[in-house]
């Protein structure tokens, strides 16, 4: 399965989700079974709380888990889609000191869930950027973050780049 739009072919992940730091998931809508066959990658109860940056319909979570929704496109994003994934970032890192185990989720697993995914470790003290990228390939798949622009915004850091969205806006 491949991702839509103007990307190069990238393959679906091996994994529906995967662990990147203790309590912190990763993953996506579909991934690549046993078989070689796109599977479906359906959340019921196995975290507490799941972040959705892509909502399809039937891929859950469960009724009574945690579920913070908010589309953005694997793309440029506009100053109120970046205060979102700050937010985001910040209420996974909540959770996270809760005891809590988080999923942040996009189509395949790679770059907006990855963008929220390295803020959070960001703002957790991981640094530089460039590390937290490779943390989050090594766990994730090779093919995380290879939205280059998304890589950008880590090395600006999105607080900053946030402003100067709005600023141009």
């Amino acid at each position: 399965m491949l991702i839509r739009g103007k990307q190069p072919e990238v393959p679906a992940p091996e994994s529906p989700w995967n662990e990147v730091v203790p309590g912190l998931w990763m993953g996506g809508h579909e991934f690549r079974g046993h078989s070689g066959r796109p599977e479906l990658a359906v959340v019921h109860d196995e975290f507490d709380v799941v972040q959705t940056l892509l909502r399809l319909p039937g891929y859950g979570p469960d009724p009574g888990v945690e579920h913070h929704v908010w589309p953005i496109p694997d793309g440029p994003l506009d100053g109120t889609q970046l205060a979102g994934v700050i937010r985001l970032a910040r209420a996974a890192n909540e959770a996270l000191d809760a005891g809590r185990r988080v999923l942040v989720r996009c189509y395949h697993g790679y770059n907006r869930s990855g963008l929220v995914v390295a803020h959070a470790l960001a703002q957790r003290g991981h640094a530089p950027p460039d590390e937290v990228i490779r943390l989050i390939r090594a766990r994730r798949s090779a093919w995380a973050l290879h939205n280059e622009l998304f890589v950008e915004y880590l090395r600006a850091g999105l607080s900053t780049v946030r402003l100067l969205e709005e600023l141009a806006e």
